[in-house]
């Protein structure tokens, strides 16, 4: 599974890197990703829907724990400071680990994802949580894993908020639109925002879910080699003895015969 695991690392890793040149723009509008580790959530809203990306498959060391134990310190952070949030689980293992704590936050569970995703299959999760009332909260905010090398990643969230049109923090603000088109262009493209955060989620989390999984097979593979060479050397001294014993009742036998 290790070998498996390393060549679609190779193919995974290509589809990140164009992901990333493809997600620049959104990361423009909506801006960069943050650290989710030390992270205090002071800066979300009131209302928010957490949108953690998770994988349908296990075998891939603590990709899926990293990620809903992060989903549970945010809700916590975010009680504490008076706010409210929300679950769209994306993945089986997240889905099974959150619902124990927070089945009643679940408000959308996606599984049976195709691993890796493609911008089609991101665009019908967004439109599905847009259906679910994406739309009713201040902002979405993706946690996902962020590939850094064959053994690394990080744990990071995104934030998104809709687009209002106005305000000095608005990045749109510069933006002429043509009349009575700027509500369904605003609404267009934060479909397509979402979209977007979404894919490049998906091929991050991908790679890093590779890596991850590349990672524990090797030391699946030494830890068994270390039980095999353990119980052999077990094995072996109980062959051992009882061929000692053995030899013992034979001479013992012999040494009463003659005697």
């Amino acid at each position: 599974m290790k070998m498996v695991s390393a060549a679609k690392l190779k193919g995974d890793e290509g589809r990140r890197t164009t992901a990333i040149a493809f997600n620049n723009w959104a990361d423009a509008l909506s801006g960069e990703p943050k650290l989710i580790e030390d992270a205090t959530y002071e800066e979300l809203p009131a209302k928010c829907l957490l949108v953690p990306i998770c994988s349908d498959k296990g075998l891939c060391g603590g990709v899926n724990t990293f990620i809903t134990r992060s989903v549970k310190n945010c809700i916590k952070a975010l009680h504490s400071q008076g706010k409210d949030a929300d679950i769209a689980v994306i993945g089986d293992k997240g889905r099974g680990q959150l619902r124990r704590v927070h089945g009643d936050k679940i408000k959308l569970s996606v599984t049976e994802v195709q691993s890796p995703g493609n911008f089609t299959l991101a665009a019908a999760i967004a439109s599905e949580l847009i259906a679910s009332g994406a739309g009713d909260y201040d902002a979405i905010v993706i946690m996902y894993n962020a590939y850094k090398n064959a053994a690394t990643y990080n744990q990071m969230y995104k934030v998104i908020k809709p687009f209002k049109g106005e305000g000095e923090a608005e990045p749109l603000l510069a933006y002429e639109f043509e009349p009575d088109t700027k509500s369904e262009v605003l609404t267009d493209l934060q479909e397509y925002l979402l979209t977007s955060q979404i894919y490049h989620s998906f091929m991050d989390g991908a790679a890093a879910e590779q890596s991850s999984r590349m990672t524990a097979m090797e030391n699946a593979s030494k830890n068994a080699g270390e039980l095999i060479g353990s119980l052999t050397l077990k094995y072996n001294r109980a062959r051992q003895a009882r061929i000692t014993t053995e030899l013992i009742e034979i001479i013992s036998g012999a040494a009463a015969l003659e005697d």
